[in-house]
């Protein structure tokens, strides 16, 4: 296996633009739409306790969320039809388990992430891919879950957590993660 090349970060975020845009699109779309069901709260005298709320855009954005994805993910295979993603071989835990590391020790998930890679079993692609698809599901049923909630605040606090499962999928897309040294 030969090292990475310094063009190969760029060639992955490259490979995945249409998705970046729609991810940091979905950050903001959570970030606005939690603000329109808070505006309205912090707008009111503190002795109101029955505020208004408006859920609109927060479950428009629960609804449109996967399609957006999928249109990125489409328009990325059309964009970049030769440089076909390598599935990782029957169901692994290898991306959620990179993604596991990320979050405690960045260190620790590049060097669990290079060991694989080293003995052949997956590439370090292959792993940062499982792993960007793991961040976007967690995201996408983070959405489904504030879409399904009766209160306000817990839909607001769900579409929040989506919002945090996108940006984590955005800086796995980003990483520079090189193969180990032989």
């Amino acid at each position: 296996m030969t090292a990475p090349s310094r063009a190969e970060p760029f060639a992955r975020c490259h490979r995945h633009a249409w998705l970046l845009v729609a991810l940091t699109e979905l950050i903001g779309d959570c970030a606005r739409a939690v603000g329109e069901v808070y505006r309205p709260v912090a707008e009111a005298p503190p002795t109101r306790p029955d505020v208004p709320v408006n859920l609109g855009p927060l479950l428009g954005l629960c609804r449109s969320a996967r399609t957006r994805v999928e249109a990125a993910r489409a328009r990325d295979a059309v964009r970049c039809a030769s440089a076909e993603k390598e599935a990782i071989p029957a169901r692994t835990d290898v991306g959620a388990d990179f993604l596991a590391d990320l979050l405690e020790s960045p260190a620790q998930a590049v060097k669990r992430a290079q060991e694989p890679a080293s003995k052949g079993e997956f590439t370090v692609e292959q792993i940062l891919d499982e792993a960007t698809d793991s961040a976007v599901l967690s995201g996408l049923l983070a959405l489904h879950e504030a879409q399904r909630q009766s209160d306000p605040g817990t839909a607001a606090a769900r579409c929040l957590v989506a919002a945090g499962h996108f940006t984590l999928a955005v800086s796995v897309i980003s990483l520079d993660v090189p193969a180990a040294a032989p």
